[in-house]
């Protein structure tokens, strides 16, 4: 094809070599005849791309406090989001983002959509995510069940939504986690339509089951959850990462969803514009 697309990768990792970076390239590399991709150190050496010379963004999870920074790579991100929000308000090529974890968590903070708070203990493991009315008909968990299974890992959770700044910004909640009926969106949000071409989740939609398994190899973190969790769902666990209908689903569904409609809708407008 004649119109090769640039995807930039926003590593949020902060240095640290992880797993999930190598299955988001993974899934990329799927899409090679028609993509090509470059890796920004966002909060190790504060880089960015340039806007005009790459068309989608993976903006990735990674540790820490989402509500801070060092006064220097945070309040770049921050103005770079603002930056793409300005083209796509100008431009008829629109450029589109997907936020993963830590980048879901700045990116409700910056929108100010939500409360983002410390959890009593961390999220780490397997979990079942529910779709909310709105997210049942979103293109981003096309061809998922309800609930699905992802990977989650987290330290931090957004609750407590502000719904007047959704429906000011025409923002979605598009997923949550386990349902307690009782008491309505008290769970913390795990998927996010921010407009029609910004979507993020509070998981790791591009968890694979070997990234995981690799992650139970470390000693220390293996007994963590084993004490967490227990060894009755610690074995139930690793029975769900082998389940094809779960994680491997996953993995292979809301990235792949992702960059094919973004790629379809880089193709049409691009075709258009040349015509």
């Amino acid at each position: 094809m004649n119109h090769q697309i640039r995807v930039a990768v926003l590593d949020m990792y902060d240095g640290e070599p992880n797993q999930g970076m190598r299955c988001i390239i993974d899934i990329i590399n799927r899409f090679n005849q028609i993509v090509t991709f470059q890796i920004f150190d966002v909060r190790g050496k504060s880089e960015f791309p340039d806007i005009k010379k790459f068309d989608i963004y993976i903006s990735t999870g990674g540790p820490g406090n989402p509500l801070e920074g060092d006064g220097n790579w945070d309040l770049k991100y921050y103005d770079f989001i603002d930056q793409l929000l300005e083209w796509n308000k100008e431009q008829k090529v629109k450029k589109h983002v997907l936020f993963i974890c830590h980048s879901f968590q700045m990116a409700c903070k910056h929108f100010g959509l939500a409360e983002i708070t410390k959890r009593k203990d961390t999220s780490f493991g397997v979990m079942k995510v529910h779709k909310t009315e709105l997210g049942m008909n979103d293109p981003l968990y096309d061809g998922l069940p309800d609930p699905f299974y992802a990977i989650d890992s987290r330290d931090y959770q957004v609750v407590q939504p502000k719904l007047s700044m959704f429906a000011k910004k025409g923002a979605k909640i598009i997923s949550l986690e386990k349902i307690r009926d009782h008491v309505q969106y008290e769970r913390a949000i795990m998927g996010v339509r921010f407009n029609d071409y910004f979507v993020g989740t509070q998981f790791h939609p591009e968890a694979d089951a070997l990234s995981f398994v690799a992650n139970l190899k470390n000693k220390e973190r293996r007994e963590k959850i084993i004490a967490m969790k227990g060894k009755s769902k610690f074995r139930d666990m690793l029975e769900d990462l082998l389940d094809e209908d779960k994680i491997y689903k996953t993995n292979e569904t809301i990235i792949p969803n992702f960059l094919r409609i973004a790629i379809n809708d880089l193709l049409k407008h691009k075709k258009s514009l040349s015509n």
